[in-house]
């Protein structure tokens, strides 16, 4: 009878193996697939990245070549040279006064500074900027 006993033990044993066997085979086919599959989805994780990276640079880049491409941004102002270049062109300041549409007082407060002109006025200045001596001259006698 013991005999018969240990027979059917291992006999129940190798139709559990065989059994299993066969279940864990398919658990590690589809270990393996998602596995693969989670290293083909960081590979294309790390590349996208990169991309990301690469564009973020370019986009950067062309960011800060894009107001160098504008025309010049704000016209400067200063008292000291608004002055030397009345100067220069030889015009009173009531004739820069009249030249750009505001008083002799005016450009006196800008050349001391105490005022600035405003964006409409700041047009005039910088076309005043590109006069030469005579051109400033015909415009006064106009």
């Amino acid at each position: 009878m013991a005999n018969l006993t240990s027979m059917l033990k291992d006999e129940i044993s190798r139709i559990s193996r065989k059994e299993i066997r066969g279940e864990t085979d398919k658990l590690k086919k589809t270990s393996s697939q998602y596995r693969s599959e989670i290293a083909s989805l960081k590979r294309r994780a790390s590349s996208l990245e990169l991309q990301v990276g690469r564009l973020e640079k370019l986009v950067s880049k062309l960011a800060g070549e894009a107001p160098s491409s504008e025309p010049a941004s704000k016209p400067r102002f200063t008292a000291k040279g608004f002055k030397s270049h009345r100067n220069r062109l030889g015009l009173s300041a009531e004739a820069a006064g009249s030249l750009l549409g505001v008083s002799a007082q005016t450009i006196y407060s800008w050349e001391a500074g105490k005022s600035n002109p405003r964006a409409s006025q700041m047009e005039r200045v910088v076309a005043l900027r590109a006069l030469g001596k005579r051109a400033a001259a015909e415009l006064l006698n106009r």
